[in-house]
Protein backbone atom coordinates (compact mmCIF):
# COMPACT_ATOMS: atom_id res chain seq x y z
CA UNK A 1 0.00 0.00 0.00
CA UNK A 2 1.02 3.61 -0.44
CA UNK A 3 2.49 5.39 2.59
CA UNK A 4 0.44 7.72 4.72
CA UNK A 5 -2.49 7.42 7.06
CA UNK A 6 -5.90 7.02 5.45
CA UNK A 7 -8.68 9.22 6.77
CA UNK A 8 -12.09 7.70 7.31
CA UNK A 9 -14.11 10.92 7.54
CA UNK A 10 -15.78 12.65 4.61
CA UNK A 11 -14.80 16.22 5.49
CA UNK A 12 -12.09 16.38 2.86
CA UNK A 13 -14.62 15.94 0.06
CA UNK A 14 -17.06 18.48 1.47
CA UNK A 15 -15.11 21.53 2.61
CA UNK A 16 -12.97 24.13 0.94
CA UNK A 17 -12.28 27.83 1.16
CA UNK A 18 -12.98 29.87 -1.93
CA UNK A 19 -11.82 33.35 -2.76
CA UNK A 20 -11.89 35.48 -5.87
CA UNK A 21 -9.34 37.91 -4.43
CA UNK A 22 -5.91 37.42 -5.90
CA UNK A 23 -3.21 37.58 -3.21
CA UNK A 24 0.51 36.89 -3.44
CA UNK A 25 1.10 33.19 -3.02
CA UNK A 26 3.82 33.59 -0.39
CA UNK A 27 1.49 35.65 1.84
CA UNK A 28 -1.06 32.87 1.78
CA UNK A 29 1.61 30.26 2.40
CA UNK A 30 2.67 32.10 5.54
CA UNK A 31 -0.95 32.04 6.74
CA UNK A 32 -1.25 28.35 5.96
CA UNK A 33 1.88 27.54 7.93
CA UNK A 34 0.28 29.03 11.05
CA UNK A 35 -3.04 27.21 10.74
CA UNK A 36 -4.09 23.86 12.16
CA UNK A 37 -3.75 21.01 9.74
CA UNK A 38 -6.69 20.28 7.46
CA UNK A 39 -8.83 22.21 5.04
CA UNK A 40 -9.84 25.83 5.32
CA UNK A 41 -13.29 27.13 4.74
CA UNK A 42 -16.92 26.47 4.06
CA UNK A 43 -18.84 23.73 2.31
CA UNK A 44 -18.62 23.93 -1.45
CA UNK A 45 -21.58 23.97 -3.81
CA UNK A 46 -23.53 26.98 -4.92
CA UNK A 47 -25.87 25.81 -7.66
CA UNK A 48 -29.43 24.55 -7.14
CA UNK A 49 -30.51 20.93 -7.39
CA UNK A 50 -32.99 20.12 -10.11
CA UNK A 51 -34.90 16.83 -10.23
CA UNK A 52 -32.19 14.68 -8.79
CA UNK A 53 -32.67 10.90 -8.76
CA UNK A 54 -30.03 10.25 -6.13
CA UNK A 55 -30.14 9.43 -2.45
CA UNK A 56 -29.69 12.10 0.20
CA UNK A 57 -26.03 11.32 0.83
CA UNK A 58 -25.12 11.83 -2.82
CA UNK A 59 -27.07 15.08 -2.85
CA UNK A 60 -25.12 16.38 0.15
CA UNK A 61 -21.78 15.31 -1.27
CA UNK A 62 -22.34 16.56 -4.81
CA UNK A 63 -24.71 19.55 -4.68
CA UNK A 64 -23.83 20.56 -8.23
CA UNK A 65 -25.17 17.37 -9.82
CA UNK A 66 -28.27 18.45 -11.71
CA UNK A 67 -30.65 16.25 -13.68
CA UNK A 68 -33.27 17.57 -16.02
CA UNK A 69 -35.95 14.97 -16.87
CA UNK A 70 -39.41 16.35 -16.08
CA UNK A 71 -40.52 14.07 -13.23
CA UNK A 72 -38.74 13.57 -9.92
CA UNK A 73 -38.89 10.06 -8.49
CA UNK A 74 -37.38 8.19 -5.59
CA UNK A 75 -35.71 4.88 -6.21
CA UNK A 76 -34.10 2.26 -4.03
CA UNK A 77 -31.69 1.33 -6.79
CA UNK A 78 -28.07 1.18 -5.64
CA UNK A 79 -26.04 4.31 -6.37
CA UNK A 80 -22.45 5.20 -5.48
CA UNK A 81 -22.12 6.81 -2.06
CA UNK A 82 -19.43 9.12 -0.65
CA UNK A 83 -17.51 6.20 0.83
CA UNK A 84 -17.20 4.61 -2.60
CA UNK A 85 -15.72 7.85 -3.93
CA UNK A 86 -13.17 7.87 -1.12
CA UNK A 87 -12.31 4.34 -2.19
CA UNK A 88 -11.79 5.66 -5.71
CA UNK A 89 -9.30 8.22 -4.43
CA UNK A 90 -7.47 5.50 -2.52
CA UNK A 91 -7.31 3.32 -5.62
CA UNK A 92 -5.97 6.20 -7.68
CA UNK A 93 -3.19 6.75 -5.15
CA UNK A 94 -2.44 3.06 -4.80
CA UNK A 95 -2.23 2.69 -8.59
CA UNK A 96 0.39 5.43 -8.82
CA UNK A 97 2.35 4.97 -5.60
CA UNK A 98 2.08 1.20 -5.19
CA UNK A 99 4.32 -0.05 -2.38
CA UNK A 100 6.06 3.34 -2.19
CA UNK A 101 7.31 6.38 -4.11
CA UNK A 102 10.91 5.19 -4.39
CA UNK A 103 12.25 8.35 -6.04
CA UNK A 104 10.84 10.68 -3.41
CA UNK A 105 11.77 8.43 -0.48
CA UNK A 106 15.39 8.14 -1.67
CA UNK A 107 15.98 11.76 -2.64
CA UNK A 108 13.86 13.90 -0.29
CA UNK A 109 14.32 14.03 3.45
CA UNK A 110 11.30 13.35 5.61
CA UNK A 111 11.94 16.65 7.40
CA UNK A 112 11.66 18.86 4.29
CA UNK A 113 8.62 21.13 4.23
CA UNK A 114 7.28 22.63 1.04
CA UNK A 115 4.31 24.23 -0.64
CA UNK A 116 2.86 24.26 -4.10
CA UNK A 117 0.65 26.52 -6.17
CA UNK A 118 -1.78 25.06 -8.69
CA UNK A 119 -1.58 27.50 -11.60
CA UNK A 120 -3.75 27.70 -14.71
CA UNK A 121 -1.59 27.59 -17.82
CA UNK A 122 -4.51 28.53 -20.07
CA UNK A 123 -8.02 29.95 -19.92
CA UNK A 124 -10.27 27.37 -18.25
CA UNK A 125 -13.24 26.58 -16.04
CA UNK A 126 -12.16 25.32 -12.61
CA UNK A 127 -13.47 21.96 -11.44
CA UNK A 128 -12.18 19.28 -9.10
CA UNK A 129 -10.75 21.17 -6.13
CA UNK A 130 -12.76 19.10 -3.59
CA UNK A 131 -11.33 15.89 -5.07
CA UNK A 132 -7.81 17.31 -5.02
CA UNK A 133 -8.29 18.13 -1.36
CA UNK A 134 -9.33 14.53 -0.78
CA UNK A 135 -6.22 13.21 -2.57
CA UNK A 136 -3.84 15.11 -0.29
CA UNK A 137 -5.82 14.44 2.87
CA UNK A 138 -6.03 10.71 2.19
CA UNK A 139 -2.27 10.54 1.80
CA UNK A 140 -1.36 12.89 4.64
CA UNK A 141 -3.90 14.35 7.12
CA UNK A 142 -1.35 17.02 8.11
CA UNK A 143 -1.46 18.64 4.69
CA UNK A 144 -2.81 22.19 4.61
CA UNK A 145 -4.86 23.28 1.61
CA UNK A 146 -6.53 26.48 0.48
CA UNK A 147 -8.72 26.86 -2.60
CA UNK A 148 -8.35 30.24 -4.28
CA UNK A 149 -11.18 29.80 -6.78
CA UNK A 150 -14.76 28.62 -6.86
CA UNK A 151 -15.93 25.47 -8.60
CA UNK A 152 -17.21 26.53 -12.01
CA UNK A 153 -15.25 29.78 -12.00
CA UNK A 154 -13.80 31.03 -15.27
CA UNK A 155 -10.11 31.91 -14.89
CA UNK A 156 -7.37 33.21 -17.12
CA UNK A 157 -3.85 31.93 -17.71
CA UNK A 158 -1.54 32.50 -14.74
CA UNK A 159 -4.18 32.51 -12.01
CA UNK A 160 -3.49 30.57 -8.80
CA UNK A 161 -6.26 28.00 -8.34
CA UNK A 162 -5.21 26.52 -5.00
CA UNK A 163 -2.27 26.21 -2.62
CA UNK A 164 -1.05 23.17 -0.73
CA UNK A 165 1.52 23.14 2.07
CA UNK A 166 3.08 20.44 4.23
CA UNK A 167 5.60 17.61 4.00
CA UNK A 168 7.46 17.75 0.69
CA UNK A 169 7.27 13.97 0.38
CA UNK A 170 3.49 13.96 0.62
CA UNK A 171 3.05 16.76 -1.90
CA UNK A 172 5.39 15.10 -4.40
CA UNK A 173 3.75 11.69 -4.05
CA UNK A 174 0.21 13.03 -4.47
CA UNK A 175 1.02 15.56 -7.19
CA UNK A 176 0.31 13.47 -10.27
CA UNK A 177 -3.00 12.03 -9.08
CA UNK A 178 -4.17 15.47 -7.98
CA UNK A 179 -3.22 17.05 -11.29
CA UNK A 180 -4.77 14.24 -13.33
CA UNK A 181 -8.12 14.77 -11.61
CA UNK A 182 -7.99 18.55 -11.72
CA UNK A 183 -6.93 18.71 -15.38
CA UNK A 184 -9.51 16.12 -16.48
CA UNK A 185 -12.48 17.60 -14.63
CA UNK A 186 -11.56 21.19 -15.48
CA UNK A 187 -11.27 20.09 -19.10
CA UNK A 188 -14.80 18.68 -19.05
CA UNK A 189 -16.14 21.81 -17.34
CA UNK A 190 -14.36 24.00 -19.89
CA UNK A 191 -15.72 22.02 -22.83
CA UNK A 192 -19.22 22.08 -21.34
CA UNK A 193 -19.11 25.85 -20.85
CA UNK A 194 -18.18 26.27 -24.52
CA UNK A 195 -21.20 24.20 -25.60
CA UNK A 196 -23.52 26.01 -23.18
CA UNK A 197 -22.41 29.41 -24.47
CA UNK A 198 -22.77 28.29 -28.09
CA UNK A 199 -26.27 26.88 -27.45
CA UNK A 200 -27.37 30.18 -25.92
CA UNK A 201 -26.70 31.85 -29.25
CA UNK A 202 -29.63 29.90 -30.65
CA UNK A 203 -32.14 29.56 -27.82
CA UNK A 204 -32.84 28.39 -24.30
CA UNK A 205 -32.20 24.65 -24.70
CA UNK A 206 -30.21 23.15 -21.84
CA UNK A 207 -27.06 21.17 -22.61
CA UNK A 208 -27.07 17.59 -21.30
CA UNK A 209 -24.40 14.97 -20.79
CA UNK A 210 -24.69 11.23 -21.53
CA UNK A 211 -23.50 7.93 -20.07
CA UNK A 212 -20.43 8.07 -22.32
CA UNK A 213 -18.11 8.57 -19.39
CA UNK A 214 -14.81 7.10 -18.25
CA UNK A 215 -15.48 3.86 -16.33
CA UNK A 216 -15.21 4.53 -12.61
CA UNK A 217 -15.33 8.32 -13.00
CA UNK A 218 -18.98 8.91 -13.88
CA UNK A 219 -20.00 10.90 -10.81
CA UNK A 220 -16.88 13.04 -11.00
CA UNK A 221 -17.34 13.68 -14.72
CA UNK A 222 -21.04 14.47 -14.41
CA UNK A 223 -20.18 16.81 -11.56
CA UNK A 224 -17.74 18.53 -13.94
CA UNK A 225 -20.48 18.92 -16.55
CA UNK A 226 -22.65 20.61 -13.94
CA UNK A 227 -19.79 22.92 -12.94
CA UNK A 228 -19.50 23.91 -16.58
CA UNK A 229 -23.15 24.93 -16.70
CA UNK A 230 -24.58 21.76 -18.23
CA UNK A 231 -27.18 19.39 -16.83
CA UNK A 232 -26.95 15.70 -16.09
CA UNK A 233 -28.99 13.12 -17.92
CA UNK A 234 -29.42 9.74 -16.24
CA UNK A 235 -26.72 8.82 -13.77
CA UNK A 236 -27.09 5.20 -14.80
CA UNK A 237 -29.53 2.56 -15.99
CA UNK A 238 -31.43 2.60 -12.70
CA UNK A 239 -32.85 6.10 -12.25
CA UNK A 240 -34.96 6.57 -15.39
CA UNK A 241 -36.28 4.52 -18.31
CA UNK A 242 -34.84 5.34 -21.72
CA UNK A 243 -36.10 3.04 -24.48
CA UNK A 244 -33.50 3.01 -27.25
CA UNK A 245 -33.52 1.46 -30.71
CA UNK A 246 -32.14 -1.90 -29.58
CA UNK A 247 -34.76 -2.11 -26.83
CA UNK A 248 -37.44 -1.57 -29.47
CA UNK A 249 -36.04 -4.35 -31.65
CA UNK A 250 -35.61 -6.78 -28.75
CA UNK A 251 -39.11 -6.17 -27.36
CA UNK A 252 -40.90 -6.61 -30.68
CA UNK A 253 -41.70 -3.01 -31.49
CA UNK A 254 -42.10 0.45 -29.99
CA UNK A 255 -45.67 -0.13 -28.87
CA UNK A 256 -44.82 -3.30 -26.97
CA UNK A 257 -41.80 -1.68 -25.35
CA UNK A 258 -43.88 1.26 -24.15
CA UNK A 259 -46.63 -0.96 -22.81
CA UNK A 260 -44.13 -2.82 -20.64
CA UNK A 261 -42.22 0.28 -19.56
CA UNK A 262 -45.32 2.07 -18.35
CA UNK A 263 -45.97 -0.71 -15.85
CA UNK A 264 -43.00 0.59 -13.83
CA UNK A 265 -45.12 3.22 -12.10
CA UNK A 266 -43.71 6.68 -11.35
CA UNK A 267 -40.29 6.20 -12.96
CA UNK A 268 -40.02 8.70 -15.86
CA UNK A 269 -40.11 7.14 -19.33
CA UNK A 270 -38.20 8.57 -22.25
CA UNK A 271 -38.13 6.98 -25.68
CA UNK A 272 -35.57 7.41 -28.45
CA UNK A 273 -37.10 7.88 -31.90
CA UNK A 274 -35.46 8.25 -35.29
CA UNK A 275 -38.55 9.16 -37.30
CA UNK A 276 -41.60 11.38 -37.01
CA UNK A 277 -43.81 8.29 -37.26
CA UNK A 278 -42.19 6.86 -34.13
CA UNK A 279 -42.64 10.23 -32.43
CA UNK A 280 -46.39 10.15 -33.07
CA UNK A 281 -46.60 6.62 -31.67
CA UNK A 282 -44.76 7.69 -28.52
CA UNK A 283 -47.06 10.68 -28.05
CA UNK A 284 -50.13 8.47 -28.41
CA UNK A 285 -48.81 6.41 -25.49
CA UNK A 286 -48.47 9.57 -23.38
CA UNK A 287 -44.69 9.46 -22.89
CA UNK A 288 -43.19 12.27 -20.86
CA UNK A 289 -39.96 12.70 -22.78
CA UNK A 290 -38.70 11.91 -26.27
CA UNK A 291 -35.13 11.79 -27.56
CA UNK A 292 -34.89 12.76 -31.23
CA UNK A 293 -31.95 10.75 -32.53
CA UNK A 294 -29.78 11.90 -35.42
CA UNK A 295 -32.36 14.24 -36.91
CA UNK A 296 -31.54 17.41 -38.80
CA UNK A 297 -32.61 20.76 -37.35
CA UNK A 298 -35.25 20.98 -40.07
CA UNK A 299 -36.79 17.64 -39.10
CA UNK A 300 -36.63 18.55 -35.43
CA UNK A 301 -38.62 21.72 -36.16
CA UNK A 302 -41.34 19.48 -37.58
CA UNK A 303 -41.12 17.29 -34.45
CA UNK A 304 -41.62 20.33 -32.22
CA UNK A 305 -44.71 21.30 -34.21
CA UNK A 306 -46.11 17.77 -33.90
CA UNK A 307 -45.68 17.80 -30.14
CA UNK A 308 -47.24 21.24 -29.74
CA UNK A 309 -50.27 20.22 -31.80
CA UNK A 310 -50.85 16.90 -30.04
CA UNK A 311 -53.95 17.06 -27.80
CA UNK A 312 -52.35 15.62 -24.67
CA UNK A 313 -48.59 16.01 -25.04
CA UNK A 314 -48.01 19.70 -25.67
CA UNK A 315 -45.56 19.73 -22.76
CA UNK A 316 -43.66 16.57 -23.69
CA UNK A 317 -39.93 17.02 -23.07
CA UNK A 318 -37.99 16.99 -26.36
CA UNK A 319 -34.28 16.28 -26.54
CA UNK A 320 -32.03 16.41 -29.59
CA UNK A 321 -29.09 14.02 -29.80
CA UNK A 322 -26.57 12.77 -32.33
CA UNK A 323 -24.13 14.62 -34.59
CA UNK A 324 -24.17 17.77 -32.47
CA UNK A 325 -20.99 19.84 -32.38
CA UNK A 326 -19.93 23.30 -31.31
CA UNK A 327 -20.40 24.59 -34.83
CA UNK A 328 -24.05 23.50 -35.11
CA UNK A 329 -25.47 23.37 -31.56
CA UNK A 330 -26.99 26.85 -31.94
CA UNK A 331 -28.96 25.58 -34.96
CA UNK A 332 -30.42 22.80 -32.80
CA UNK A 333 -31.22 25.25 -30.00
CA UNK A 334 -33.20 27.39 -32.47
CA UNK A 335 -35.58 24.48 -33.09
CA UNK A 336 -37.13 24.95 -29.66
CA UNK A 337 -36.18 21.59 -28.14
CA UNK A 338 -35.93 21.50 -24.35
CA UNK A 339 -32.54 19.83 -24.21
CA UNK A 340 -29.55 18.90 -26.34
CA UNK A 341 -27.39 15.96 -25.28
CA UNK A 342 -23.73 15.90 -26.25
CA UNK A 343 -21.53 12.84 -25.65
CA UNK A 344 -18.42 14.88 -26.43
CA UNK A 345 -18.71 16.71 -23.12
CA UNK A 346 -17.17 13.69 -21.41
CA UNK A 347 -15.81 11.31 -24.04
CA UNK A 348 -13.87 13.90 -26.05
CA UNK A 349 -12.99 16.69 -23.63
CA UNK A 350 -9.31 17.66 -23.62
CA UNK A 351 -7.51 17.82 -20.29
CA UNK A 352 -6.55 21.44 -19.66
CA UNK A 353 -3.04 22.59 -18.74
CA UNK A 354 -2.57 23.12 -15.02
CA UNK A 355 0.80 23.06 -13.25
CA UNK A 356 1.87 22.64 -9.64
CA UNK A 357 4.69 25.08 -8.93
CA UNK A 358 6.78 23.68 -6.07
CA UNK A 359 8.43 25.84 -3.39
CA UNK A 360 10.71 24.40 -0.70
CA UNK A 361 10.56 26.00 2.73
CA UNK A 362 14.02 27.38 3.45
CA UNK A 363 13.53 27.76 7.21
Amino acid sequence: MYPGKIRNDSSSAQSMKTSTVHRPGRDILRELSNRPSGIAGDNFGRMPLQNIYLNAEIKKSFPLLRTILPVTVKTDAPVPDPDSLKECIRRFLAEDIGPGDVTTQLTVSEAVRASGQFIAKEHLIVCGIPFVISVFQELDPEIRFEGMTEEGQEVEKGMVLAIVAGAARSILSAERVALNILQRLSGIATTTRAYVNAARQGGSSVVLDTRKTTPGLRIMEKYAVSCGGGHNHRLGLFDAILIKDNHIVASGGLGKALEQAQKAGPIPVQVEVDSLEQLRTALDFGVQAVLLDNMSPETICQAVDIVHSHPSNAKCWLEASGGIQLKNIADYARTGVNGISVGALTHSARAVDIALDFIVDQK
